[in-house]
């Protein structure tokens, strides 16, 4: 398997797991905000932080947006998918910030405007979203960029999986595979696709997490998941339909933590025994052999 390069980091192989903090919509409209998000990435030792892109008018139908929703920004569904949405300047200051604190940035685009708003920040890589999996002219249209093509794949069948793949190609692909349910329930997750898709594709295989809590994730990176990605916020109880599925501040901090540590100690699969244990056999072992 060939790993994916992704600015300076290579996901795939042997490898370190390639975290990454998905702020999403969670930054609520406010710059400020996706800056402190931003931060907490930073200092947790996320490898990247990804937002979501939308044109709205396109995404949407008028239907869609006129539905009533009482929202920080309005009462109608169209006032909260337009408040959430950040245009030119808010993505130059994020832009320019990223590059100051040290981090790479990229975004899931839901339509083809919004894919050639994103390139022209010259992004390392795209996100699709489960959601557009089947859409096979945003994909195609991704894939005109040139850049690397993260796809996640909730909601999905594997003969879905199987068709956009054969669409994508296989070259630059890293997939994730997740369950689309936000929050998602444990028994749900199915990680045991996770080796059953690198065996598949022969691709590097990641996971993108919606579950409460930071253990199945954990798991996910003990099977062989070799990219990370959990949404962030400062507050699960703040405004939002993602941040109750997301991790705080202290716990993106803890589930990289633990992320590292589980590569120390897998290990290469070698029995044998390690320095650390010579004196302890001499002390404790009776009876030897010649193996």
């Amino acid at each position: 398997m060939n790993p994916v390069k992704i600015g300076s980091f290579k996901v795939g192989g042997n490898n370190p797991c390639f975290v990454v903090a998905e702020i999403g919509i969670n930054h609520n409209g406010s710059i400020e905000l996706a800056k402190k998000l931003i931060n907490v990435a930073v200092a947790s030792g996320c490898n990247a932080v990804k937002f979501q892109k939308r044109t709205i008018d396109v995404v949407y139908t008028k239907e869609e947006l006129a539905k009533p929703r009482e929202n920080p920004f309005g009462t109608t569904n169209g006032d909260l998918k337009r408040g959430l949405e950040f245009g030119k300047d808010a993505y130059k200051e994020i832009d320019r910030f990223c590059k100051e604190v040290g981090i790479l940035w990229y975004a899931s685009c839901w339509d083809e405007g919004a894919v050639d708003f994103i390139e022209s920040f010259k992004p390392t890589c795209y996100k699709i979203a489960s959601a557009s999996l089947t859409d096979d002219n945003l994909l195609r249209h991704h894939r005109k960029t040139g850049r690397p093509i993260i796809l996640s794949t909730g909601m999905s069948t594997q003969a879905q999986v199987d068709h956009a793949v054969e669409v994508l190609g296989k070259q630059d692909l890293i997939l994730l595979h997740a369950n689309s349910t936000y929050p998602a329930q444990p028994a749900e997750l199915n990680l045991k696709v996770i080796p059953e898709l690198i065996k598949r594709y022969g691709v590097p295989v990641g996971y993108s997490g919606h579950e409460v809590g930071l253990a199945s994730t954990l798991a996910a990176v003990a099977i062989g998941s070799c990219m990370v990605e959990r949404h962030i916020t400062m507050d699960r109880a703040m405004f939002g339909s993602d941040q109750a599925a997301s991790v705080e501040p202290q716990g993106i901090t803890r589930l990289v933590k633990d992320i590292r540590v589980i590569e120390a100690a897998m290990g290469d699969g070698i029995k044998r025994v390690m320095d650390s244990e010579v004196p302890i056999m001499k002390k404790l072992r009776r009876v030897g052999n010649a193996g």
